[in-house]
């Protein structure tokens, strides 16, 4: 047995034995249906988003504004991926291979 997961931690150590893991460790949580609609929906308007500031940065770059302006609205639009991503990764279970 693992030290560390005695004490209530995740193992990190690299042996050769491997670690017990307790069944409350290996169980998942399921969400509700509420939750999933919520995330989905998030997910959604989020989507629109991310298509809304594609489209403006766009526009702004045809119109020639400001390159910092573009560059503001890009870092944002990068954010909304990543929030996008996180989401998705919620929405789609784990599948142990």
């Amino acid at each position: 047995m693992c030290y560390g997961l005695r004490a209530g931690r995740n193992c990190t150590s690299d042996h050769a034995y491997g670690c017990f893991r307790a069944p409350e460790i290996l169980q998942t949580v399921d969400m509700s249906d509420q939750e999933q609609t919520e995330i989905r929906l998030e997910f959604a308007k989020l989507k629109q988003e991310h298509a809304d500031f594609d489209a403006a940065i766009n526009a702004m770059i045809a119109m020639a504004c400001d390159p910092l302006q573009i560059q503001r609205m890009k870092k944002k639009k990068l954010l909304l991926k990543d929030r996008l991503s996180q989401l998705e990764d919620k929405m789609i279970p784990d599948i142990i291979a």
